[in-house]
């Protein structure tokens, strides 16, 4: 682990990269990264998040820039651009439950081939999934879902690269940071080793390749 500057952890994420964000309408978003992947014109993109945002606002700003080919989220309704170019026919949407999206996320971070649900089965979710009887019910098997980068804020890192969520910041994030290839973690202050006790630790360093410090 090493602490960065976004500039240089953008750097290291090439166009048509599979992304993993956290955050919810927003809220525990690295916006410092996002706005480094805009500024340097990142293209082709795919991205795992629980939603868009809204315009301007996180993940917003990617749709707004033309970064994203692909689009991976439980949903989309407050975002009047996303849904524009996924009609266009310009972006790629893929809407999943989101109760399903955290456990097909958290299933690759726990190293499993994916999980069985009955959420989606007889409705349009079904379609070209397997359907597994287990006990006589039916279940759809949801596959995992990796990333290249996992994108993830935190309130708090010590230098060993332990992070720390505030509030409902928390969120999707401690689940991506385990699902990514390379984590990068925004976060806004670093603290000396020993001052985050065992216990308040939510993503344990060995996860996390690249600290991003301060506010956007």
């Amino acid at each position: 682990m090493r602490t960065t500057t976004a500039e240089e952890a953008v750097a290291l994420i090439p166009d048509g990269a599979v992304l993993m964000i956290g955050g919810f309408m927003g809220v525990g978003t690295p916006d410092r990264v996002i706005d480094e992947l805009v500024r340097q014109r990142r293209r082709e993109l795919t991205v795992i998040a629980n939603d868009t945002a809204l315009p301007g606002v996180g993940i917003g700003k990617l749709v707004a820039a033309g970064a994203l080919r692909r689009v991976v989220a439980s949903h989309i309704g407050l975002n009047p651009q996303t849904q524009q170019q996924m009609i266009a026919g310009t972006l790629q949407v893929e809407l999943v439950p989101q109760g399903t999206l955290i456990e097909r996320i958290r299933c690759a971070g726990h190293g499993l081939g994916g999980v069985l649900t009955p959420t989606g089965v007889g409705t349009l979710v079904e379609e070209g999934k397997q359907r597994i009887e287990v006990d006589g019910k039916p279940y759809l098997l949801e596959a995992a879902l990796h990333a290249d980068f996992a994108l993830v804020q935190a309130f708090m890192a010590d230098y060993l690269g332990n992070l720390v969520y505030a509030l409902t910041a928390r969120n999707f994030n401690p689940v991506i940071a385990m699902a990514g290839g390379t984590v990068v973690a925004e976060v806004e202050q670093v603290v000396p080793v020993g001052m985050v006790t065992p216990d308040h630790v939510v993503t344990p360093a060995v996860l996390v390749d690249y600290l991003v410090v301060g506010r956007a």
